[in-house]
C-alpha cells in the first residue's frame, strides 16, 4: 500500500494496525524511517503501545532488544539486511516512513533495495510528499505478481495559514508568542544557526515562572555532564528546545520528552526535524528558504518545503497552524535603518544612508527569496521521485555472501546481476550499471576478498562473518592494510590512520583542530621571538595532523592505477581517533581541547564510523592484540558517552526474563557481532574489552576523578561502589604507594591479564604505576558471564585495589 496523506490524517495510525496485525499473526514486523531521532521517537512509541517486550531497535547508534516481534531501524539498516538474507529474511510486513527519501541521490538506493528484494513482504510506503508514484507502483506490482492500492489525498485535518514577515527574527517570535500561537518551530538549515537562535531567545520571555519551575523539577537528575551540557541546560531552562544531528542523542530525547508534555514553547533546529519526529508545533517559522544540499546553495525544492511547513498545527489541540517566512535578514535590517533614516536630521539621514547601503548588501554566496518564493513553494505541487540506484562494493560482498541455493544456479555474480535487472532504473542506466558492476568485481576479485570456482562466486571464506565494505573505499583500506608491517610498535595507530583516511572529513572537527595547532604554533613563535612576518609564513605553511598521510598517498596512487574508478573519490588522511588512542584521551577532552561543544553527536558518531571500520572492514588476521584493544577502546569512548537509549528503554518497566536476556545479550551503542560473539568462549576478544574498561578506571583515578572511575565498573546490588567508596580504597593504596601515574604510552598490552576463575567466571587484573613509573600493584576485579554471551555496559566488577 501507498499511503499519501498530509501530516496528522493518521498514518501513524494505520502503521500501528499493520504491527497488530502481524503480532496476532505471531509474524514479524518492521518499522524503518531516514533518521535516527525518528526511529528513537518511534522506538517507545511503539514500546508504549505494544509492551516494551515486543518492540526492539537497530540503528548505526544502538541495537536494543534485536530479537522483538517488532524492529525499529534506519532504513539502511534493513536495506543491508536485505542483502545479506535475501527471501531468507524474517520481514513479512515492513512500514517504511518518510518514502519520500526514495528520491534522494546519495540515499534513495536504500528505499529501493528492499522493494526488489523482499518479494513476498508486504509493504506499507508512507509519506506526506510522495507526488505522482505511479511509475513505482507500476514496477512494484510487476514484480511482486500483486496489486499496490494507493490512498492519496491533500486534505489536511488542520489547516494551515501562512505568512511572510519582515520584522526581526526576536521580534516575530514574540508577536507569535503573544498570538497564542505556540508551539514554534523555528527551521535553521546549520547547526551553528540552530545553536545561535536558541541562545539569543532566552532574553524573550518564552516561559513563565511555572514552568520553568516544573522543567527544573524534570531535569534535576538529568546528568547535563559534556562541555556542551551547561549551555543545553541553560536554554532549556528558558522553555526553549534544541534539536539537531550534533546534539548528543540524550539531550535530543529531553527535548522531545520536554516538548511532549507542552513544556517547550519554542523550539530552535534543522530542517532534519521536519521528518517526522513527534514533537507538537502549531507554528512553523522559516528562517531561510534557500540552503546548501552538499554542492551549492538552492531554493528549498517543493518537496522539502512541504514536509518542513507540514509540522504545524497539532491535530486534535489546534484549529488552525501558521507557516510564516522570515525576508532575508539584510533586508529587514536594511528597513529597518531606512525608518531611523527618516526620523533623523540631516546628519542623522546622511549616517543612517552609510548604514543603509552598507546593510542592504547580501553576504557572499547568499541565494535570496521574495514574498513570490514563498508563495509560489505553498502553491506547487511535490516534485516526482526518480530512482537513483548505485551499486557499491559493500552490496556485492552482501549479496555474495549467501549460499548458493539462496542465489540461484548462476552463482553469486548471477544474483548481482538479477538484482539489477530488478531495479527501477531505464533500460539505459541498468546497462550501466552492469559494465560498472564488472568492475568492482574484478576488484574484489583482486583484492582476495571474492573468489570464483566452478563457475561462482564466493567471498572468502577466511573473511569474519560480518565482514563489511561499508565505506566508499573499503578496498582500499584493505589493501592498504595489508602493506603495514604487524610487528611495528605503532601498527595500530597506522591501521587507526588508514581508516579514517576512508571516512568522510567531519569538517566543523577538523576546521577546529587546525584551528587549535595554528594557535598553538603561533603561541610558540610569540615566546621564541619570531618576526611577525615569519610568524605568518610560518602559519601558511600548518596543515591539519596526518602522521600516515605519505603512507595513504603513496599507497593510494598504486591502487587508484588498477582501480580507476577511485580517482575522483580521493583519501583524507587525518588524525582524530588516532590522535585519541595514541594520547587515550577523553571524549569530553577533545570535545574542550578543539571548542566542540555544540557538535559533540558529530564527533560522537565520527568515532563510531572509526569503530565500525575497524571492526568490520578489517580481516581478522590484520587484528593484532595491540590493534584489538585500540577497538575496544573507541567502542568505550562511544558506550560512556551516551547510553541514554538503553537506558531510557530499560527503564520504562519491569521487564519479562527473556527481554531481559535480549537486552543483554544484544544491545550495543556501536554495530558488532552479536549473533556471532560469545566473550566467555574469545580469550582475545575478552582481554582486550576488559582492557578498554580498567585503562579509563585507572585513568579517571590518576585524574582524581573518583565519580568518573564508579562509573566505569559495574554496579551490582549489594556491592555498590560509588564515588565516595572508590576514593577510600585509592586513599588506601596512595598511602602505601604515593602518587597514582598514568601512562598512556604503557597501557597497551601486558598490564591486563584474565584468568578463568570459574565456569564463565574471570578474574581480572591490572597493573597500577607508581610516580617512578615502575609497577606498584594493581587493581582487581570479577567477570560474571553465566546470564550473557557479551553483556552491554561495564563488565567489570570491582574487588579492590592489591598491593
Amino acid at each position: 500500500m501507498v499511503l499519501s496523506t498530509p501530516t496528522g490524517s493518521g498514518k501513524s495510525l494505520v502503521a500501528l494496525g499493520l504491527h497488530f496485525k502481524a503480532l496476532c499473526e505471531g509474524k514479524r514486523s518492521f518499522y524503518t524511517a531516514p533518521i535516527k531521532a525518528l526511529v528513537n521517537e518511534k522506538f517507545f512509541a511503539l514500546c508504549e503501545a505494544l509492551g516494551q517486550e515486543n518492540v526492539g531497535m537497530m540503528t548505526g547508534d544502538a541495537s536494543i532488544n534485536w530479537a522483538a516481534p517488532v524492529i525499529c531501524c534506519t532504513q539502511e539498516v534493513l536495506a543491508n539486511m536485505a542483502l545479506r538474507q535475501g527471501e531468507r529474511l524474517d520481514a513479512p510486513y515492513v512500514v517504511i516512513d518518510e518514502f519520500h527519501f526514495y528520491g534522494d541521490r546519495e540515499r534513495g538506493w536504500a528505499w529501493q533495495l528492499p522493494l526488489i528484494t523482499l518479494k513476498h513482504s508486504t509493504f506499507l510506503l508512507m509519506s506526506a510528499t510522495l507526488g505522482n508514484t505511479a511509475p513505482i507502483e507500476e514496477k512494484l506490482e510487476a514484480y511482486t505478481g500483486r496489486k499496490v492500492s494507493l490512498v492519496w489525498s491533500d486534505e489536511r485535518p488542520v489547516p494551515l495559514d501562512y505568512e511572510y514577515c519582515e520584522t526581526s527574527l526576536h521580534e516575530t517570535v514574540e508577536d507569535l508568542l503573544e498570538g497564542r500561537r505556540a508551539p514554534i518551530y523555528v527551521v535553521n538549515f546549520t547547526q551553528r544557526e540552530a545553536v545561535e537562535v536558541a541562545s539569543a531567545l532566552t532574553s524573550a520571555k518564552v516561559a513563565n515562572r511555572e514552568t520553568r519551575q516544573r522543567i527544573a523539577e524534570l531535569t534535576r537528575d538529568f546528568r547535563f555532564d559534556t562541555p556542551f551540557g551547561r549551555e543545553m541546560k541553560r536554554i532549556v531552562s528558558h522553555g526553549i528546545g534544541l534539536h539537531h544531528a550534533g546534539l548528543l542523542p540524550k539531550y535530543r530525547l529531553l527535548v522531545e520528552q520536554l516538548a511532549q508534555q507542552g513544556l517547550l514553547r519554542v523550539i530552535s533546529g534543522t530542517d532534519t526535524l521536519g521528518v517526522g519526529v513527534n514533537i507538537p508545533i502549531r507554528s512553523v517559522l522559516f528562517t531561510k528558504l534557500s540552503k546548501y544540499d552538499g554542492e551549492k546553495v538552492r531554493v528549498l525544492s517543493a518537496r522539502d518545503f512541504k514536509q518542513i511547513a507540514g509540522r504545524a498545527g497539532r491535530r486534535g489541540f489546534d484549529v488552525r497552524g501558521s507557516v510564516i517566512c522570515q525576508a532575508p535578514a539584510y533586508l529587514i535590517e536594511a528597513k529597518a535603518v531606512t525608518g531611523k533614516r527618516r526620523g533623523g536630521g540631516a546628519r542623522g539621514q546622511a549616517k543612517g544612508k552609510a548604514k543603509f547601503n552598507k546593510a542592504r548588501r547580501p553576504p557572499p554566496g547568499f541565494v535570496g527569496w521574495t514574498k513570490d518564493t514563498f508563495e509560489q513553494l505553498v502553491r506547487r505541487q511535490p516534485e516526482a521521485l526518480v530512482s537513483g540506484f548505485r551499486i557499491s562494493h559493500g552490496m556485492m560482498v552482501a549479496v555474495l555472501q549467501r549460499s548458493r541455493v539462496e542465489v540461484g544456479k548462476r552463482g553469486g555474480y548471477g544474483a548481482l546481476v538479477q538484482l539489477v535487472a530488478r531495479t527501477h532504473e531505464s533500460p539505459h542506466r541498468r546497462r550501466r550499471i552492469v559494465r560498472d558492476m564488472a568492475v568492482l568485481f574484478r576488484a574484489l576479485r583482486r583484492a582476495g576478498i571474492v573468489h570464483v570456482a566452478n563457475h561462482e562466486a564466493r567471498v572468502d571464506p577466511d573473511l569474519q562473518a560480518d565482514f563489511s565494505l561499508h565505506q566508499t573505499l573499503s578496498l582500499y583500506f584493505v589493501d592498504a592494510i595489508s602493506a603495514l608491517d604487524r610487528d611495528a610498535p605503532d601498527y595500530p595507530l597506522q591501521v587507526i590512520g588508514v581508516a579514517e583516511a576512508v571516512i568522510e572529513n567531519p569538517n566543523a572537527i577538523l576546521q577546529q583542530q587546525l584551528k587549535v595547532v595554528k594557535t598553538e604554533l603561533m603561541e610558540k613563535l610569540k615566546a621564541d621571538r619570531v618576526p611577525f612576518e615569519e610568524r605568518l609564513a610560518r602559519l601558511d605553511q600548518v596543515s591539519l595532523p596526518a602522521p600516515e598521510a605519505d603512507f595513504i598517498y603513496a599507497t593510494f596512487r598504486v591502487f587508484a592505477e588498477h582501480h580507476p574508478w577511485v580517482s575522483e573519490e580521493g583519501v583524507h588522511p587525518k588524525s582524530i581517533a588516532r590522535e585519541m588512542i595514541e594520547h587515550t584521551a577523553t571524549f569530553d577532552g577533545v570535545i574542550r581541547r578543539y571548542g566542540l561543544h555544540r557538535s559533540e553527536g558529530l564527533l560522537l558518531r565520527y568515532l563510531s564510523q572509526v569503530h565500525a571500520t575497524l571492526d568490520q572492514s578489517a580481516p581478522d588476521t590484520a587484528k593484532t592484540e595491540a590493534l584489538e584493544d585500540a577497538i575496544a577502546y573507541l567502542r568505550e569512548i562511544v558506550r560512556r558517552t551516551d547510553s541514554s537509549l538503553l537506558t531510557a528503554w530499560e527503564n520504562l518497566a519491569a521487564l519479562p526474563a527473556a527481554a531481559q536476556v535480549r537486552a543483554n545479550e544484544r544491545s550495543s551503542p556501536v554495530p558488532r557481532r552479536k549473533q556471532q560473539r560469545d566473550l566467555a568462549s574469545e580469550p582475545k576478544a575478552l582481554r582486550a574489552r576488559v582492557h578498554a574498561e580498567m585503562r579509563v578506571f585507572v585513568q579517571a583515578l590518576a585524574d582524581g576523578d573518583y565519580d568518573e572511575a564508579a562509573r566505569s565498573i559495574l554496579q551490582t546490588e549489594g556491592d555498590a561502589w560509588d564515588g565516595a567508596r572508590v576514593a577510600e580504597e585509592a586513599r588506601g593504596y596512595l598511602d602505601v604507594h604515593g602518587e597514582l601515574r598514568f601512562d598512556p604510552a604503557r597501557v597497551r598490552g601486558h598490564h591486563t591479564t584474565v584468568k578463568p576463575f570459574a565456569p564463565r567466571v574471570f578474574r581480572a587484573q591490572h597493573a597500577l604505576l607508581g610516580a617512578d613509573g615502575e609497577e606498584r600493584g594493581y587493581v582487581e576485579g570479577e567477570i560474571d558471564l553465566r546470564e550473557a554471551r557479551e553483556p552491554e555496559g561495564p563488565l567489570v566488577r570491582l574487588l579492590g585495589f592489591r598491593a
